[in-house]
This record gives structure tokens, sequence and C-alpha cells, in this order.
């Protein structure tokens, strides 16, 4: 994509009012390959916030669960639609929201993982591993975004 002197203006209007907010946004296609982008996003989160880049492998863990749940269930690997990742630290919380184009989803209706009868199926753990690793985890009514925190004192202990 090649960029006109005012799409240059734009994205760099963009940039730097996510900068002047404290908040980092990212759009995602639907498609595996966009996985491949993660590893420098986690990147970018650290050095933009107060984290310890120890930190990037629970964050990698969280961000590529809910990503790849976004990519394969909501959108269903439509290339057409995207994934929208938002980060925002505001009083020590880092809140990172996830958004999908899909039709959304019953949280609760989502089996328990660690039930003896799911112990051995090829899916299903994503959602508990963003429960268990993030302080508070939270979807709209919808139910295509999920939006999860951390206190900032957890990644720097």
């Amino acid at each position: 994509m090649q960029l006109t002197g005012s799409g240059i203006l734009r994205s760099l209007f963009i940039l730097l009012f996510h900068m002047a907010n404290n908040t980092l946004s990212f759009e995602l296609s639907s498609t595996i390959k966009e996985l491949d982008k993660l590893g420098n996003i986690v990147d970018q989160i650290i050095q933009r916030f107060p984290i310890k880049s120890s930190s990037d492998s629970i964050l990698m863990l969280v961000i590529s669960e809910a990503v790849t749940n976004a990519i394969v269930h909501g959108n269903k690997l439509n290339e057409t639609k995207k994934v929208f990742l938002n980060c925002s630290l505001d009083n020590k919380t880092l809140t990172i929201s996830i958004e999908d184009e899909g039709e959304g989803f019953n949280p609760d209706t989502v089996p328990d993982p660690l039930a003896e009868e799911n112990l051995l199926k090829p899916s299903g753990r994503g959602l508990y591993l963003v429960r268990e690793a993030t302080t508070e985890v939270f979807h709209n009514e919808k139910g295509n975004k999920i939006t999860f925190k951390f206190h900032i004192d957890v990644f720097n202990k």
C-alpha cells in the first residue's frame, strides 16, 4: 500500500494521537499468517508501556489466544474481515481489547476445558488461558469483543 501526502499526514496524526493518549492500536486481517505479526505487536506494547521485557511470554500467550479466536471463530478466516487490537494504560492498569467483525458468541456457553470429557479435545483452552493469566476479563454484549486487564505491578515483580 502506497500512502499519498494526505495519507501520510493522516497516519502520522493517528500515531501521534495514540501516543499522546497512551494507547496503541493495530488492525489485522483474518488470516493465520497475520499471527506472525503478534511478536512485533507484543514488542511494541513492551516498548510503549512500563512493562518488563521478561513479561513478553504472558502477553504473547493471551494476545495470541484471543487474536486466534477472533480470526478463526469470530471472523471464520474471512480475509475481508478485520481484527482490531487496542491497548491502553491508565493508573497502572494495562487494558487490551480484541474485537472481530463476526457474529459474536456467549462466553458463558464455552465448555470447561478441565472437565474430563474435554481434556483430550484439540481446542477449547484459549479463553480459559486468557482468564487464568489476566487480572480481569469481560466481553461486550454481542460477544465479538474481549477486553482483559493486567495490573502493571504483576509484570514488574
